[in-house]
């Protein structure tokens, strides 16, 4: 007598393990992005704080947010022309969902070039962002923040 598993016991191992598979990686997949998420708007509160210690310390704001904190912002310009502002973008899983744009006195934050898509709309409604914002959603630079 052979010692072994038959083709139909292997066959139900297999299809198990699938329907496991099945239902554990869209779990897996949210709980990644729900830990960009905190990310995010741990950063997002973080670049706000930076700003306003940089403005308060020295007075005015710098040419590039990027001299202001060292939370990452992709793109945005630098305030070279007289009356500009330097502005930056924040990114969760490589989608722009928040502009912030330093200028005189005041940070505006606004909606990012990606708002539309879902992470960005889950990020907005964050109670945390919203607390900042002091807003449902976050403004499209309607409204901001004096420093």
């Amino acid at each position: 007598m052979k010692k072994g598993f038959t083709m139909i016991e292997l066959i139900f191992v297999i299809v198990i393990l699938g329907i496991l598979a099945a239902v554990a990686i869209p779990k897996l997949n949210a709980t990644r992005d729900d830990a960009e998420l905190a990310k995010a708007a741990s950063n997002f509160s973080t670049v706000i704080s930076d700003i306003s210690s940089y403005y308060t310390a020295k007075g005015s704001f710098a040419t590039k947010l990027s001299d202001m904190t060292n939370v990452g912002l992709d793109g945005g310009t630098t305030a070279a022309a007289a009356g500009a502002g330097a502005t930056g973008e924040l990114k969760i899983k490589d989608k722009k969902c928040i502009k912030f744009e330093a200028k005189d006195s005041t940070l505006k934050i606004g909606k990012g070039t990606d708002s539309a898509q879902t992470i960005c709309t889950n990020f907005y409604a964050i109670s945390s962002v919203k607390a900042i914002t002091g807003n449902t959603d976050v403004p499209d630079f309607t409204s901001a923040y004096e420093i």
